[in-house]
């Protein structure tokens, strides 16, 4: 999905326009790769100025896969998170969740309708889109002979185009730059999500060219000005 990380294994970052640049006490410990599924994560701390450690487990090499990261993380997938209190978070959706429980300003609160409707969208694309990508990724994991592989590849495609199509169709989105977000002007967590799964399997070029209230919705997270920088470090925008 993503090339090894460029950087040493172990990184020190304080996230937010008055931190950056500056070592302080790190909160969390985030185990990912660029354009991996620790993106959104790494993108949702920053919103909210967290300091974090990165250590890279690049895919490039199956680095997930190695008995030292699985011991971390038995399913051998990215990301984990370590919160600061010692906890292990695996499955990017209920890291998001878990962030937006610590820093409420991620979701809205518990009742509000526009929670329901994010948390809806964002696990669509946990259970629908993110299995596919699993099999365009490594489709010989899954049982067919080396042949089969691309007619593989093209199913999961298919299917994970699917669900993005019901995303810009169904979940209320207006494509309009001043409320481009799930919850129109309001963002969430839901909209890092979003935004970052649109760029796999060949969205960089798809999402733009097909699914334009998606699209709305990706470039202006990636305007945000704490995530610009991590949206071309993860290797997200559109090729020129």
């Amino acid at each position: 999905m993503a090339p090894a990380l460029r950087a040493v294994s172990r990184l020190c970052v304080c996230h937010g326009a008055g931190n950056r640049g500056r070592l302080r006490g790190v909160g969390y410990i985030l185990y990912g790769d660029a354009g991996s599924g620790s993106a959104p994560v790494e993108m949702a701390l920053a919103e909210v100025g967290a300091a974090v450690e990165l250590r890279a487990v690049p895919l490039e090499g199956d680095h997930q896969l190695r008995a030292d990261y699985r011991a971390i993380n038995p399913m051998g997938r990215l990301p984990t998170l370590i919160l600061p209190d010692g906890t292990v978070m695996t499955e990017s959706l209920a890291i998001l969740v878990t962030l937006a429980d610590i820093h409420p300003r991620l979701l809205p609160p518990p009742g509000d309708p526009g929670r329901a409707r994010a948390l809806r969208w964002m696990a669509l694309l946990a259970g629908e889109f993110y299995p596919q990508i699993t099999r365009w990724d490594y489709p010989a994991r899954f049982g067919v002979s080396p042949h089969q592989h691309q007619a593989l590849r093209d199913g999961a495609l298919a299917m994970a185009r699917d669900v993005m199509r019901v995303v810009e169709a169904h979940a209320g989105l207006t494509g309009d730059p001043a409320a481009p977000f799930l919850l129109g002007t309001q963002f969430t967590v839901a909209d890092i999500y979003l935004a970052v799964l649109s760029r796999w399997a060949e969205g960089r070029v798809w999402t733009p060219a097909n699914l334009p209230k998606i699209e709305a919705l990706a470039q202006a997270v990636a305007r945000r000005p704490a995530i610009a920088p991590l949206w071309q470090r993860h290797g997200l925008a559109t090729p020129a």
